[in-house]
């Protein structure tokens, strides 16, 4: 009998609809683990993406898919698993407002099937009417993978061709090397005096034998994060990577904020509170608070200690955010008696960071209505925290402050090799090149690991895994394109029984061929349109690389 897939043995393929997706990954088959190791510069590999979500605070991109304007088929198939933020970017895209996207290749090999999932979604952006950038990550290359620049540009050269065939526009885009961009080289620095190294040990590891330079490439990758934003004004911005690459984005999320002049908070008296803390005080504010009376000035005002007895009794909800509040409890509760019968009332504050003394007197003057003002911060009282944000960064650019919003993120998930285990450029018969002889993609489909049974019968019997099938996720990944009835279609024959794998992989590497035979033929269309681009390939710099 024929069996209706939802859920395949593994959890990480499943069909919504007549889309099979994946699940952000639940887990593997065998049920075994693996430690989340996030290294941008090692052998990438994440034993169950959900992991992701508990231990770096990524978000499931299946919580914002359908505030997506006519979703790329990345994100409608799962292989899109998680985001930061990237709800922001979907609402200025849906409301034709500016937004950007950004990403970066180390140029120290040739460009395979994998790097196209970032091609792909840098031009799907570009499509939706972002401003989109692609850099060429050669510091990184020579300072972290100790790459001549001989080779650095020769690699350089082979990203840029692909990704201009497979349909970047240049000329409503911007394609740049890292070291010919002196103003993302200028906000490096900048954002290097925010930073120190007991925070890059932390983050990557970095130890007393990581050369500086590898330092100094962090430091301009954060700068490269940020750039779309000194083009023109701060806007939302995606960088779409794979989840290895996550340290760079949540080491410039940090440096955004700190670099800014203020920090806008909400607040309810003179003291402060961290984030937890706000939300009990919060949370006991809304308990206490007769309706309609918010924000009133009278006798009907929650008193600081009045709140601390409430929130004494307070017991915070089960699970990882109940736990936080529950640590967080025991300060909020002596802050607020410290408080005494000081009044709690509502408001938003602007938190003196960076500011210049005639940006901070500015701000003063730029908030209307009821206002206090202390030594380093201003309590507004008439206004929303978005319309806070909006006015302490108006007031910082107009004092040639940076302004920066904090970038958002999308991860997708890694392809398998084709040889099972990890897709590796060291191993060539694990993936296939962009640059490879469209035969020899043919090839090596022919001659991938399949998630198929011993035997023909059995197969038929049980059907296959599609679930732990290099070949299937060549379909969903790339072959199958924008046509999600031909990923359903081969997802749900092999999981029947119906599709065997000699015949699914010969009609997966005939795509392949033709896929390779048409890229390439792009390719070499290509070479005029790069060259006409201000992009200098034949560098002239000298230095004997970093770490190798």
């Amino acid at each position: 009998p024929k069996r209706t897939v939802f859920a395949s043995t593994a959890g990480i393929w499943r069909m919504d609809g007549d889309i099979p997706r994946t699940d952000g990954g639940t887990g593997r088959a065998d049920g075994s683990t693996e430690d989340v190791a996030l290294d941008p510069w090692g052998s990438a590999s994440v034993g169950d993406y959900a992991d992701l979500f508990a231990e770096f605070g990524i978000e499931a991109f299946d919580e914002v898919v359908d505030d997506v304007p006519a979703p790329h088929y990345l994100m409608r198939r799962g292989v899109i698993f998680g985001h930061r933020e990237y709800d922001a970017v979907a609402e200025a895209m849906a409301n034709d407002e500016p937004f950007a996207a950004l990403s970066g290749f180390m140029p120290t090999g040739d460009p395979h099937i994998g790097h196209k999932l970032v091609f792909d979604e840098l031009i799907w952006h570009q499509r939706q009417g972002g401003d989109v950038f692609g850099l060429i990550a050669d510091l990184e290359a020579h300072a972290a993978r100790g790459m001549s620049w001989d080779e650095i540009d020769e690699h350089a050269r082979s990203y840029l061709l692909s990704l201009l065939a497979l349909g970047f526009d240049p000329e409503d885009g911007e394609l740049y090397r890292q070291s010919d961009n002196r103003a993302v080289q200028d906000l490096g620095f900048e954002l290097g005096a925010k930073a120190n190294f007991s925070e890059f040990e932390a983050i990557y590891g970095f130890d007393g034998e990581t050369n500086v330079s590898h330092m100094q490439s962090v430091v301009t990758q954060t700068a490269d994060i940020l750039y779309p934003q000194l083009v023109d004004e701060p806007k939302p911005t995606v960088i779409p990577v794979g989840p290895d690459q996550d340290p760079h984005v949540r080491l410039t999320r940090d440096l955004a904020t700190r670099v800014r002049y203020f920090k806008v908070t909400e607040a309810f008296a003179s003291f402060e509170l961290d984030d937890d803390e706000r939300q009990l005080v919060r949370t006991a504010y809304d308990a206490l608070t007769p309706t309609g009376n918010e924000g009133d000035d009278g006798s009907d005002d929650v008193r600081s200690a009045e709140a601390a007895e409430w929130l004494a009794d307070y017991e915070p909800p089960a699970g990882e955010a109940g736990d936080a509040l529950r640590a967080a409890k025991p300060s909020a509760v002596e802050t607020l008696r410290a408080g005494g019968k000081e009044p709690l009332r509502p408001r938003v504050r602007f938190l003196d960071r960076n500011a210049t003394e005639a940006a901070f007197e500015a701000l003063i003057e730029a908030v209307d209505g009821e206002k206090r003002v202390f030594e380093g911060h201003v309590d507004a009282f008439e206004l929303s925290r978005a319309e806070a944000e909006s006015l302490a960064r108006e007031v910082e650019l107009a004092h040639d402050g940076f302004g920066f919003r904090q970038p958002s993120s999308i991860y997708h998930r890694f392809m398998t090799g084709l040889t099972g285990g990890k897709m590796s450029s060291s191993i060539p018969a694990s993936h296939i090149s962009l640059l490879d002889d469209p035969e020899d993609g043919y090839d090596k489909v022919t001659s991938a690991t399949t998630g198929g049974r011993e035997t023909a019968a059995k197969q038929r019997e049980l059907g296959g895994e599609a679930d732990e099938c290099p070949v299937y996720e060549l379909y969903a990944y790339l072959l199958a394109n924008d046509d999600d009835g031909l990923a359903a279609e081969v997802y749900t024959e092999c999981v029947n029984g119906e599709r065997l794998c000699g015949g699914c992989k010969e009609q997966a590497a005939t795509m392949m061929r033709e896929f390779l035979a048409e890229h390439q033929e792009k390719r070499a269309e290509a070479e005029a349109v790069l060259a006409d681009l201000d992009i200098d390939l034949d560098s002239d710099r000298r230095g004997t690389g970093g770490e190798h």
